[in-house]
């Protein structure tokens, strides 16, 4: 299945899309609840829940997806956990060593964008990168995990977008302050269930693309720390909850290890891709 959440006339919803349309969850029972978050928690403290909303989906008229207006795939996650230098060519490329443990930082949830929602470059910097990631998110409540059982933690996987201003991540010890600008990290267009996916999401072709131009092109089965291990390490210390989101580093190609650099500018539309699981598109704007 494939879940999205969105607005109409400014009213937030979610749903499942079917085709080209999305059929929402308020015509899919009183028992659902009004954001996509809830949902996945209901479905862990429910089990069959999701098999049961699938049968109620086929009974159901969808809505063009073009009547909607998209929001992140979960717009306020508890939690946005992002792995650094998590892929070997990123790494050189950037004249970083991969480390015996990942290199975690945080994301705000005001820093999230939806799928063809204009990606704005801030007026106090002409520096902002595009970075493919593949971002999972988490569908049970989890705490000290084995690796072995891990990927049971998971209920879907989306595109993202780590857009980042690579002079302010530069500005202290920590990347923080670069990743956390308004707007600025695409998270869509739609949340595939783990079930639809190669476990952990491995073997998967990843790509930016701006202006029709390939930036990165991968494999996510070349990520250093894949998701189960990530998960694990990441239980070790603290709890992981239903809608919390993690997001699995970049591959090689990023703009500023370019020569000359190539920074997102207004006019152009970055996409990013990942097989299977779809493309997420904006338009970058001042």
């Amino acid at each position: 299945m494939r879940f999205v959440s969105f607005s109409t006339s400014g009213t937030p919803g979610w749903g499942i899309v079917v085709g080209d349309g999305v059929v929402d969850s308020c015509e899919l029972g009183a028992d659902l609840p009004n954001t996509l978050r809830e949902f996945i928690a209901q479905c862990a403290d429910q089990p069959g829940l999701q098999a049961r909303v699938a049968d109620r989906v086929k009974a159901a008229q969808p809505t063009p997806l073009g009547k909607v207006t998209l929001a992140p795939c979960v717009p306020q996650p508890g939690k946005i956990i992002c792995l650094g230098v998590n892929y070997v060519d990123h790494a050189k490329e950037g004249g970083n060593l991969i480390a015996d443990y990942p290199a975690f930082f945080l994301r705000c949830h005001t820093s999230l964008l939806a799928h063809g929602a204009p990606l704005q470059v801030s007026p106090t910097s002409d520096k902002l990168d595009f970075e493919a990631e593949l971002a999972v998110v988490i569908g049970q409540r989890t705490r000290f995990v084995s690796q072995a059982d891990a990927l049971n933690a998971v209920f879907g996987y989306a595109c993202f977008n780590d857009g980042s201003y690579r002079d302010y991540q530069r500005r202290a010890s920590q990347w923080t302050i670069g990743k956390n600008f308004d707007a600025s990290g695409g998270f869509g267009p739609s949340l595939v269930t783990a079930d639809e996916l190669p476990p952990g999401c491995v073997g998967l072709r990843i790509q930016s693309i701006l202006n029709g131009k390939i930036m990165q092109d991968a494999d996510t089965k070349d990520m250093v720390f894949g998701v189960a291990q990530t998960i694990s390490l990441l239980s070790e210390c603290l709890t992981l909850e239903p809608g919390d989101v993690l997001v699995m580093g970049t591959p090689g190609g990023v703009g500023y290890a370019r020569t000359p650099p190539v920074f997102m500018k207004a006019g152009d539309t970055i996409d990013i891709r990942i097989e299977g699981i779809g493309v997420l598109s904006n338009p970058v704007t001042a």
